[in-house]
């Protein structure tokens, strides 16, 4: 009878702690696609060169993400259909099958950068362990197959589980990190005046094209259509606008804490010193003598764990646009999904094993996102402003006006992001 007594509560503890994680795993499997190696380094990049000058431009990526999923959520509620779905029946077919080679070709670019970025950093650190370290192949293929193992089980439910834990790993790292090696508060502060800093004189790439990969890895498009596909399946309808909305700032104000903690990490430290960021791997040579063994250890962790958290969701994006495209049911057990993503996931083995520049894949990659960012702001608005789907719910002039603002700031983000990636070739 004590044994039942005591199980009881202990019973209901968990339930309620299963029914608050249940609110903010879309957010959390947002929050994980979005922190990945690519975003650490490119935070990493932007604070070594050029401190915390650049902090506003993850404030307004952070404002303008959180804009754009609350609004991608609030279409999915009013009607029920995805993007792709809604791209499909309302505009032209033709745009779903953009979106999905477009994305495709991003999600390619990330899946070898990821894991070049992962491998090169745990080689780095089994220096410490083994005589001339250890490959980065062996850790590339370690993580390869360990991400395709959880892949296996098929549930999203446990694919959002899984990632809580990765990104619950990643955050107190970063949050660490940031505490040991924070840079005065003046220096914060300043960095949220608007402003585009002179070319540092240590920068492989010049301020402009670092500004639209910052964009690029925060406001990003399959955010966005990802974002309708989670709040489908968790079975939303509009009485659920407010949970909607409170787990997708959950989910942006982590983004902003983690993207500022990396960019400050470095500021504090690198930039002090005069020092740039042309591989991952010299985050960790450079903070040990410069902040100790044990901040270089915890950014490690949280940047193995955030290239983990991101391939995760980048290896399931192409077949859940498949199956949003064609209307069938997701069931990532089916042999074709299977197959499909082994195949994507091997391109986390190209740069470790031809020697490719993994900062250079990621940071091309992000840019190549930005310029795909106006497409997805126009779609939104031509569809939340048609009277016949959303009905009252439709677009207001303050809504349309910020919508507005966000299209102007994605087509200047655009340009620069390809003024920029011309410059680098």
């Amino acid at each position: 009878m004590v044994g039942q007594a005591n199980n009881g509560p202990a019973k209901t503890l968990r339930q309620r702690f299963a029914a608050a994680l249940a609110l903010v795993l879309p957010g959390i499997f947002l929050l994980g696609f979005n922190i990945g190696t690519g975003s650490v380094t490119t935070m990493a990049k932007a604070g070594a060169e050029y401190g915390m000058s650049l902090l506003w431009t993850i404030l307004a990526s952070c404002l303008c993400t959180f804009f754009m999923i609350n609004l991608y959520g609030r279409y999915t509620l009013v009607t029920g259909e995805t993007a792709l779905e809604a791209f499909k029946k309302h505009i032209h077919p033709a745009l779903g099958i953009f979106f999905i080679a477009a994305l495709a070709l991003g999600v390619a670019g990330s899946v070898m950068g990821v894991m070049g970025i992962v491998a090169e950093i745990c080689y780095e650190w089994s220096k410490s362990l083994v005589a001339g370290g250890i490959a980065p192949i062996y850790f590339a293929a370690f993580f390869v197959s360990l991400v395709y193992y959880l892949f296996w089980d098929g549930r999203t439910q446990f694919f959002e589980r899984a990632l809580a834990v990765i990104v619950a790993i990643m955050s107190a790292a970063f949050l660490a990190n940031f505490f040991i090696m924070m840079p005065p508060p003046s220096a914060l502060l300043a960095g949220f005046i608007p402003s585009i800093p002179a070319v540092s004189a240590h920068s492989d790439t010049g301020p402009l094209l670092v500004i639209a990969s910052m964009i690029g890895t925060t406001v990003f498009s399959g955010l966005f259509i990802i974002r309708t596909t989670l709040v489908k399946e968790a079975g939303w309808t509009l009485a659920d606008a407010p949970k909607q909305r409170n787990d997708a700032l959950f989910s942006v104000f982590l983004m902003f804490v983690i993207s500022a903690s990396i960019m400050a990490a470095a500021a504090g430290t690198l930039h002090v010193e005069g020092l740039a960021l042309t591989k991952a791997s010299q985050m960790i040579q450079l903070l040990e003598p410069l902040a100790g063994p044990l901040a270089a250890s915890i950014f490690a962790v949280g940047l193995i764990a955030a290239g983990v958290s991101s391939q995760f969701p980048n290896i399931l994006m192409i077949p859940w646009l498949l199956c949003d495209y064609r209307g069938s049911e997701r069931d990532m057990t089916l042999p074709q999904y299977r197959v499909l993503v082994f195949f994507i996931s091997l391109l986390g083995l190209v740069v470790p094993l031809f020697g490719a520049r993994p900062v250079a894949v990621m940071i091309v990659s992000q840019v190549f996102n930005v310029m795909v960012l106006p497409a997805t702001v126009a779609a939104i608005f031509y569809l939340t402003n048609r009277r016949e789907l959303m009905g009252e719910h439709r677009n207001g002039w303050g809504a349309n006006l910020v919508l507005g603002a966000i299209l102007l700031f994605s087509l200047f983000t655009a340009s620069i992001g390809a003024r920029g990636v011309l410059a680098l070739f």
